[in-house]
């Protein structure tokens, strides 16, 4: 490994790529890539369509997850930027090891059949070499019963995966090095001195090898959670991290440590974060890096003049990034801590930054993280999103806390597969412009509107803003009151009086016998196809009656989406539709407080569901002032929305 003076000497600017010229990109487009594996792995989806079309159907893919939040439809994504090359590309890969040997992906069609592709097209030359050796490797530990044997869960072996990065020092691969990281079962891994000689073996005839690590995986309950790498990592011979070059700036990479798949696009990512946060070595812009992982992003950025303020939960990471920093005399400081946590230490500090830079995993950033980053008013927010879904989801809820979409710029980090990058930049103006609610129904008397997600119904003051304070905007309702108080995380039908000598009267009317409210829940397992739940429930000490009857309409990736009916309760809150179905085991999907953590987390991960999955959908009532029936109906929220396709999604891959 390179020593830190050595480091210096090395992040100098290099060369530019050849640029591509109007022949290549017309080339380009017109690339149908050929694999031996295209019929059964299912890594590149993508494969079957030519390069162009790859490029429309990724920009549809950020449309429609846009399209479903009514105060973002002027965000149009831009064209996709196009990637050189779109094979031999990929700079990290995580392969399955499964019983006979076969290193690789899952197959397409679902289950967790893995298909063995020795020759993939989309590795780098180094991962694609070293990829071959541990192959015959593992093939010959089956036969032989040695360190690298393949998990079986009837016994057997207890490698699972392994995770290859590459790094380069220089310019160009030729000095590429790659660090291997052994995923094996916690429960199997027994002496890691046997590991430890298949490392040392292995570098000895790689040279190209810079360091091998044993990662622990532990299943719960014999089951595999949605993560491959376990917490705990340790090296076994070799480097314990080794310096990458991308474009003008070097970080420290490490085993198992995130990074962007494509190094040149990498780079495009990096030049238009630079553009966005107004980098400027004449008045050096102050920068929150995010989620900031080993310092690609920030070490860019500082390079480039900016001072940088970086934000890392993993200590390993958050330690490279100072290390790297300071051996290339850039301002980075990097703070160790969870994301939100850290954003309300720097508020109650004072702190403030001119831009900030939010690169998530693919789940988006929590909803305490938005409401403090926008507490801390940066005049811009770059994000970074490789998931769609959670990108709408998350600027959905920064319009609502003042912050004005503007440039979407999607990038092709991963050709042959429907994965996008995409780059957004948001603006806070200096007089900021609240978006206000959609109107369900409205009289002389009171407002009906659509209540979104992570919005308290009136003031609170772990929120930014409130439902009520948008109302509030709307013409004559300056006064307005709500009639309910929906919990934070339910969106949907909420019912505002215009003023408060109105309220009393909605309430009984809302509290009526013939009044019914139902709301879309989705909820843990399959529940039978109707069913009522009547039980006492505790309220401010004493016992309330009370009964919610289900209705199931639809069973989406194993778990049921429901109809649900509650009684009429005092505020109209929702906690009783929360234990009741959680006292049947069918908690509500992304509930914490009654709710199934394990699912929960799963659907955070996989789903990018970030609260409780519960809307109001529809309230019907007899009108306290003309005495006709009314039905006020709001459709299902967006992100809801966004969590059912990728749970149908999901389901099918499996």
């Amino acid at each position: 490994m390179a020593a830190p003076h050595d480091l210096v000497a090395r992040a100098a600017p290099r060369a530019a790529e050849r640029p591509s010229t109007p022949g290549d990109v017309e080339r380009d487009l017109a690339l149908r890539v050929n694999c031996d594996h295209a019929e059964r792995c299912g890594g590149c989806p993508l494969l079957g369509l030519t390069y162009g079309e790859q490029l429309v159907h990724k920009r549809a893919r950020v449309a429609t997850a846009f399209a479903r939040y009514p105060w973002l439809d002027l965000a149009a994504p831009e064209p996709v930027a196009a990637a050189l090359p779109v094979v031999g590309y990929r700079t990290r890969a995580k392969l399955i090891v499964a019983r006979g040997g076969s290193v690789g992906l899952f197959a397409k069609g679902g289950g967790h059949h893995v298909v063995d592709i020795p020759r993939c097209r989309v590795l780098t030359p180094a991962l694609s070499a070293v990829s071959a050796a541990l192959r015959e490797r593992i093939r010959a530990a089956k036969a032989t019963g040695g360190a690298l044997a393949p998990f079986e869960p009837d016994g057997g072996g207890s490698l699972r995966a392994v995770d290859l990065r590459e790094v380069r020092e220089g310019p160009d691969a030729s000095g590429a090095r790659v660090l291997v990281t052994f995923v094996v079962e916690r429960a199997r891994a027994g002496d890691l001195t046997a590991l430890g000689g298949a490392a040392r073996e292995l570098m000895r005839a790689l040279p190209q090898v810079a360091g091998v690590a044993a990662n622990f995986h532990t299943s719960v309950d014999g089951r595999d959670g949605p993560q491959i790498l376990g917490s705990e990592t340790r090296a076994l011979a070799g480097v314990a991290r080794a310096p990458d070059r991308v474009g003008a700036s070097v970080h420290f990479a490490t085993f198992g440590s995130f990074v962007q798949a494509h190094r040149g696009q990498t780079e495009r990512v990096h030049a238009l974060l630079a553009e966005a946060v107004g980098v400027s070595r004449t008045r050096p812009p102050r920068v929150l890096d995010l989620y900031g992982g080993s310092g690609s992003i920030a070490l860019a950025l500082a390079a480039a003049g900016a001072r940088v303020v970086l934000v890392e939960s993993f200590a390993p990471a958050a330690q490279q990034a100072a290390a790297a920093a300071q051996a290339q005399n850039l301002e980075v400081d990097a703070v160790c801590a969870d994301t939100a946590a850290a954003l309300k230490a720097l508020g109650e500090r004072g702190e403030r930054f001119d831009a900030a830079v939010v690169n998530p995993p693919r789940r988006g950033t929590s909803p305490a993280a938005r409401e403090a980053l926008a507490r801390l008013a940066p005049a811009v927010i770059a994000y970074v999103s490789c998931e769609p879904d959670t990108l709408a989801r998350d600027l959905a809820h920064f319009a609502r806390l003042g912050y004005r979409p503007g440039a979407l710029r999607p990038i092709d980090m991963i050709p042959l597969t429907d994965e996008v990058e995409t780059v957004a930049v948001l603006h806070r103006d200096v007089i900021v412009v609240i978006p206000a609610p959609r109107v369900v129904y409205e009289d002389d008397a009171v407002l009906v509107v659509d209540k979104g997600p992570h919005e308290p119904t009136a003031a609170d003051a772990r929120f930014a803003g409130s439902l009520q304070a948008r109302v509030r905007t709307l013409a004559g309702a300056e006064e307005a009151v709500p009639v309910h108080w929906p919990d934070a995380g339910t969106s949907g039908v909420t019912i505002f009086a215009r003023r408060p000598e109105h309220v009393v009267k909605w309430q009984r009317a809302l509290g009526a016998a013939t009044a019914r409210t139902i709301y879309v829940a989705a909820v843990r397992g399959v529940t039978p196809s109707k069913g009522s739940i009547a039980r006492a429930l505790q309220e401010g000490g004493a016992l309330v009656r009370a009964r919610t009857r289900y209705r199931r309409a639809s069973i989406v990736g194993g778990h049921s989406v429901l109809r649900v009916v509650p009684e009429p309760h005092p505020g109209h809150r929702t906690h009783p539709i929360l234990r009741h179905l959680a006292s049947i085991e069918h908690a509500v999907l992304g509930d914490e407080r009654y709710g199934h953590a394990p699912t929960n987390r799963y659907f955070e991960e996989k789903c990018g569901l970030d609260r409780t999955f519960l809307h109001a959908s529809r309230f019907e009532l007899v009108h306290p002032d003309t005495g006709a029936a009314v039905v006020f109906e709001a459709p299902l929220a967006g992100d809801l929305e966004a969590v059912l396709a990728a749970a149908a999604r999901s389901s099918v891959k499996r």
